[in-house]
């Protein structure tokens, strides 16, 4: 979606809609993650294709690199999440009002960058490790907070990444593939898109 101000007016939602008028997004990425977004044709398939992503109906799977290597080849992170308003668009862990949020997370390879490359807040090597993603809640920014919560936070994430937030020249999150049945065929579509780190 195009953003306040003229120098902000450019987006991707604005390019498709030159070429199909009717279009609709569906599922949006943060600013500065890659990968997979959703658009629909018309309204009643934006309708249709909505309520596939409010019901939960769509698995989502992410490629992240992150600080440090997770505990686990796999595991859960259940922390409730709220808007962090006088630091906006931040979001933090809230248990008072925050509203219930849950990632699966899978160690797929660990890393290490040499400190020529990419140095630590200690000034020695990096270590990280490329994890699979998958939110099974929606809550903006989810995938940043929580791995950034249980102290992995994503690589170049400059809003949660801490000392790690000027590690890379981008975010190294990457929304890789959607799952879904399509909402008039009632095929099943796995869309795909491979990570570019």
């Amino acid at each position: 979606m195009p953003g306040r101000g003229p120098e902000k007016s450019d987006s991707l939602t604005v390019r498709v809609q030159r070429k199909f008028p009717d279009a609709r997004s569906v599922h949006r990425l943060d600013m500065s993650t890659s990968g997979l977004l959703v658009f629909a044709r018309g309204a009643d398939m934006h309708q249709r294709l909505s309520c596939l992503f409010r019901e939960r109906a769509v698995k989502k799977s992410y490629i992240a690199i992150v600080s440090g290597r997770v505990g686990s080849t796999a595991g859960e992170i259940e922390l409730p999440l709220a808007s962090d308003w006088p630091n906006r668009p931040r979001q933090k862990v809230d248990f008072a009002i925050g509203k219930p949020s849950l990632t699966r997370y899978f160690l797929l390879d660990d890393l290490k960058y040499p400190a020529h490359v990419c140095k630590h807040h200690d000034g020695g090597d990096l270590t990280a490790c490329r994890v699979q993603l998958e939110p099974v809640t929606g809550r903006t920014h989810q995938l940043r907070v929580h791995m950034a919560a249980i102290g992995h936070p994503v690589l170049g994430d400059e809003l949660y990444g801490g000392s790690v937030g000027n590690n890379s020249q981008r975010l190294l999150l990457h929304a890789r593939k959607l799952t879904f049945i399509h909402p008039l065929r009632e095929e099943l579509l796995t869309l795909t898109s491979a990570a570019p780190f």
